[in-house]
């Protein structure tokens, strides 16, 4: 099969890469100063790249109708799972001090959990987690069980 079982990039539409690319700098995310130009910016992680690019122009490369700037849930969060519950006490001041808007703070979950949510300066949520269920590998990644 052609398509692996992976996702090498997302790609967030946004309303200005400059000061979207300065809020996920401010967090400590490393912005790739060559792929990235004025229209683009290319952020590498762990084992994925962000890549943040104007909402409109992405919205006519992927041949979809620009929707209206609705801020309500849009069907997707991104999410990054950490170590512990201080853990992610000290994600969610970080990126709230980076100029994130806290939507919902860290707490115990339904699943038997520790999570909070916030968005970043174009709305996108994401969510900030520790799981006891899902083990984090030495790499950070998660090692679902079988």
């Amino acid at each position: 099969m052609a398509l692996k079982r992976r996702i090498s990039i997302v790609t967030l539409g946004v309303q200005d890469v400059a000061r979207s690319a300065a809020f996920y700098e401010r967090i400590g995310w490393r912005r790739s100063r060559v792929a990235s130009s004025a229209q683009i910016a290319f952020l590498a992680l762990d084992n994925i790249v962000l890549a943040l690019y104007p909402r409109d122009l992405l919205a006519e490369d992927a041949g979809l109708p620009l929707g209206s700037e609705v801020k309500s849930f849009g069907g997707i969060t991104l999410a990054q799972n950490l170590g512990g519950e201080a853990e992610v006490d000290e994600a969610l001041a970080e990126v709230e001090k980076a100029g994130a808007r806290v939507l919902k703070p860290a707490g115990k979950t339904f699943w038997g959990g520790y999570s909070g949510y916030f968005a970043d300066p174009d709305g996108h949520p994401w969510e900030v987690a520790f799981n006891p269920h899902f083990p984090l590998a030495t790499d950070g990644s998660i090692a679902l069980p079988a």
